[in-house]
């Protein structure tokens, strides 16, 4: 699973409420940490970040900020997208 699935995977979870971009960056830290691996966890939060502002930038993208600095959410108001990853891990978990 890569990154990109995992974070989607998180926001998926956590729903409409939102969640920081630590805390997404700390729950991707936990799912890649393994006992013969230790990834960077500063470029972990780094990429997070990035991943997030980058596919934020839209009112039709697939992820939102809830409008409290540093914390987003799916947005399956304006995103067909949204809805079905809703649809596709809410139904593996």
């Amino acid at each position: 699973m890569t990154y990109d699935q995992q974070i989607l995977s998180i926001l998926t979870s956590v729903g409409d409420k939102g969640i920081s971009v630590m805390q997404v960056s700390k729950h991707v830290y936990n799912m890649n940490l393994s006992f013969f691996y230790t990834p960077d966890f500063n470029e972990i939060r780094a990429y997070v970040q990035q991943y997030l502002l980058k596919n934020s930038k839209l009112p039709q993208s697939l992820i939102e900020s809830t409008g409290r600095r540093g914390y987003y959410r799916l947005n399956t108001k304006n995103n067909a997208d949204a809805r079905q990853l809703m649809l596709e891990f809410g139904s593996s978990l």
